[in-house]
């Protein structure tokens, strides 16, 4: 059984000419600190596992399984941002616990993980409390020997100095006590971790960095790629809490799906579509399994507000058991649908296959002409393919033909937006704003949908409820908010398009 605990931390080693790590100062006159007990030492023993190639350690997690403390067991790092991370346990055993070995699949898929290095803490622990006794943090002094397992068996050691905030701490805390650590002799830690300080102090090489957003002057292709590499990124990022049921983890795995996509169609004179139309029919299917769940949420937590807005005397029956019943079926067997396509050969060949790509791109001649000339033109285009739909939108009847023109509209808004994003860096504010304007169409245009299906769920709804034996007047109720909201979108939308298609802003990019 594993349990998750947010890490939230700063690292401090000895600063510039220092003959080596300062003892940790007084912290009690650090305010809200009242008091600090000293709570002792503790032998840490550590072993790290990686790949052969740190695909771990160049993500910025850690695994180990460690022994001694109060915490012994098997963790997981996995980073949140910089400074925060959550730790995943669970007990101690012999072989990588399978809860963990899946929450870093996307970055494994497949290669083995063996241990890489062991470090050995002796470490000094005092807690800082409030006036209360409460706990606000614990401090402590490291000393750190690192020993790597692979290779030569290098060894490394140093000596660091670790404040973590207690659980639901405030992170101010951290600011307020830097200024006293500094006035010691102690600076913040170049290595945001101590596998990565090892890796780099035992030969066995620090991960490479990130690579670095393109300038303005780059070409084309690397302002496109640079794009789908964050998106690629962001896909295995957020795999771990895809699995854990983090918040909005599935949604934003699912827009990164998206943008990948719509940045395949939108530079397809970039990269070739011989190529890319078959990874991103892939991302397709991904995106569609990654809603299953998000879909039916989102619209249930849709009818719940709707009706909380519906008076007392017009809810009949047991309206609330039955979209509880509704919103509830099958989420167990989704979870449970959603950690077997993650587990599947089909997704992790899509990121192996996503990884090669971009590894080996499929350029084509425009990738190394000028970032504005290409992107824009690109991004043009996608404007000019919503401006049809959208023009067929309004001319349509209102009815089922105009909602199903309408989301294609927002289909394309979608794509525009998200092209108009990967174009930010070499574009500027030009894109910028196309791309906020596109989001604010989109945006509306998805509260008419979301209305589309909230229709169709209530008609489902109330047909159970009517087979069971109750009133299904409130669905009726409710189906009728909804046409009015549909009526009040498509009312408000030509006025909102009017704004968006302005001509004004178009001249930055048609420049």
């Amino acid at each position: 059984m594993a349990d998750t605990v947010r890490e939230i931390e700063r690292k401090y080693e000895a600063g510039a000419g220092a003959g080596g790590t300062p003892p940790l100062p007084d912290l009690s006159a650090a305010a809200p600190v009242a008091s600090v007990t000293d709570r002792g030492t503790a032998e840490l023993d550590a072993v790290y596992y990686d790949t052969a190639d740190h695909r771990l350690a160049a993500a910025g997690i850690t695994l180990r399984r460690r022994t001694g403390g109060t915490d012994a067991g098997w963790h997981v790092k996995l980073p949140v941002a910089p400074g925060i991370r959550d730790e995943v346990r669970a007990p101690l055993s012999n072989g990588v616990p399978r809860t963990l070995a899946a929450l870093v699949r996307s970055r494994t898929r497949g290669a083995p993980l063996t241990p890489l290095i062991r470090i050995v803490s002796r470490r000094e622990v005092r807690h800082l409390l409030d006036d209360h006794g409460t706990l606000l943090a614990e401090a402590s002094t490291d000393d750190v020997t690192a020993t790597l397992i692979t290779g030569a068996g290098g060894t490394a050691s140093w000596t660091e100095v670790e404040v973590e905030l207690a659980p639901d701490g405030d992170p101010a805390l951290l600011d307020a006590l830097e200024p006293h650590l500094r006035a010691a002799g102690l600076r913040p830690s170049k290595a945001p971790s101590k596998l990565a300080r090892a890796l780099k102090e035992t030969g066995a090489g620090a991960p490479a960095p990130a690579p670095k957003r393109p300038s303005r002057k780059a070409c084309a292709g690397d302002h496109v790629l640079a794009f789908l590499r964050e998106q690629a990124e962001a896909v295995a990022a957020l795999d771990p809490g895809a699995r854990r049921g983090t918040e909005d983890a599935v949604h934003q795995m699912r827009v990164a799906t998206r943008r990948l996509r719509s940045a395949f169609r939108t530079y397809r004179k970039v990269l070739d579509r011989r190529v890319t139309d078959p990874v991103g029919e892939e991302l397709k299917w991904l995106a569609a399994e990654l809603g299953v769940d998000r879909d039916r949420e989102v619209l249930a937590e849709r009818l719940n507000a709707r009706l909380d807005e519906v008076p007392p005397d017009l809810v009949h029956g047991p309206v609330h058991a039955r979209l509880r019943t509704w919103s509830g079926d099958g989420r167990t067997g989704s979870r449970r649908h959603l950690t077997a396509v993650l587990d599947g050969k089909r997704y992790l060949r899509l990121l192996d296959t996503l990884t090669a790509l971009l590894a080996d791109p499929p350029l084509r001649p425009a990738a190394d002409h000028p970032a504005r000339q290409v992107l824009a033109k690109a991004v043009l285009s996608d404007y000019a393919r919503l401006a049809g739909r959208v023009e067929h939108a309004l001319s349509t009847e209102a009815g089922h033909d105009r909602d199903v023109a309408l989301h294609d509209a927002r289909k394309a808004a979608k794509r525009a937006r998200y092209g108009a994003e990967a174009a930010t860096a070499a574009l500027g504010k030009d894109a910028k704003r196309f791309a906020k304007r596109m989001k604010a169409v989109q945006s509306l245009l998805g509260e008419h949908q979301d209305s589309v299906m909230a229709r169709d769920a209530l008609r489902a709804i109330a047909a159970d409820a009517e087979a069971a034996g109750e009133s299904a007047f409130t669905f009726g109720v409710l189906h009728g908010r909804e046409e009015q909201c549909a009526e009040r979108y498509e009312r408000e939308f030509p006025a909102l398009w009017a704004k968006a298609s302005d001509a004004r802003w178009r001249k930055g990019l048609e420049a």
